[in-house]
């Protein structure tokens, strides 16, 4: 009798198993696909030289808004941290997972390494978002230190039997990074009228007679704009008018037109492309 108890036990709980867990894995699949997809739209990935020495296309800047974020120089693999508990730290674990990754002349001192720890307030590129099953890691890219870049990798972990939901997680990771607005939306905003601003002026426009347009003046073509390394922003304002976008990064400023990149450090040209 108590044989044939247990030999229903085990065959009801061999059938729950193979009902659930293909459900539960569906149901685990289907939050890591909308966190990847809500990410996705809120940060735009930086992309990089292949020897991953400078940035190529500007991505979304991420401001840190907690301190203690440690970096380390590109010329080695980046350290991971974790965000928990409202703070920033590397683990023994990730510690030692780190050293061991370092070449073998660095693994003997990894204080050698070039590093840094990044405090709220400071400025960066996101280069990669990855949805793991235990957490997301951002990988992050900085402008020169002075002369160092650094990189790092920032881990949020949940639990691989709980994961949140996409606006859950990305309250937490708001907690911890957040983008730069652009410099030119306060002044699109501003330029936009309302209908009811609009709808007068174009009364009177309809009530008024269509004059003629004058013919053309034969004016000589006027000469091309040309941006030389050493002047001012004020002079590439003054040559080539407002930027479509402004990126600003430390001691450097990206200056994009439709057909140019003006990069200015220290508020002078250093590289027209």
């Amino acid at each position: 009798m108590r044989k044939g108890i247990f030999a229903v036990f085990c065959t009801f709980f061999l059938f729950i198993s193979l009902v659930w867990a293909p459900w539960a894995h569906g149901q685990d699949g289907d939050r890591k696909a909308d966190i990847q997809k809500k990410l996705s739209s809120q940060f735009v990935l930086a992309k990089l030289t292949a020897d991953g020495s400078d940035i190529v296309t500007a991505g979304s800047v991420l401001v840190l808004q907690k301190n203690g974020f440690q970096m380390c120089s590109i010329a080695f693999p980046p350290p991971t941290s974790s965000y928990k508990d409202g703070s920033i730290s590397i683990g023994f674990g990730d510690r030692m997972s780190w050293a061991m990754k370092l070449p073998m002349g660095a693994k003997a001192a990894p204080a050698t390494v070039p590093q840094r720890k990044f405090v709220a307030g400071e400025k960066f590129w996101v280069t990669g978002i990855d949805v793991q099953d235990d957490g997301v890691v951002f990988q992050v890219y900085s402008d020169p230190y002075p002369d160092v870049r650094y990189w790092g990798r920032l881990k949020f972990s949940y639990s691989k039997k709980s994961i949140p939901s996409a606006d859950a997680l990305s309250k937490t990771i708001a907690e911890v990074l957040t983008v730069q607005p652009n410099d030119n939306a306060s002044e699109n905003a501003s330029q936009q009228l309302t209908p009811e601003q609009t709808a007068e002026p174009a009364q009177e426009q309809a009530l008024a007679p269509i004059a003629l347009p004058p013919p053309p003046a034969a004016t000589p073509p006027p000469p091309p704009k040309t941006i030389s390394l050493g002047q001012t922003r004020d002079e590439v304002v003054a040559i080539l008018g407002q930027p479509q976008k402004v990126v600003k990064l430390a001691t450097k400023e990206m200056l994009y037109y439709p057909d140019m990149k003006v990069t200015l450090v220290k508020a002078k040209v250093a590289d027209v492309q």
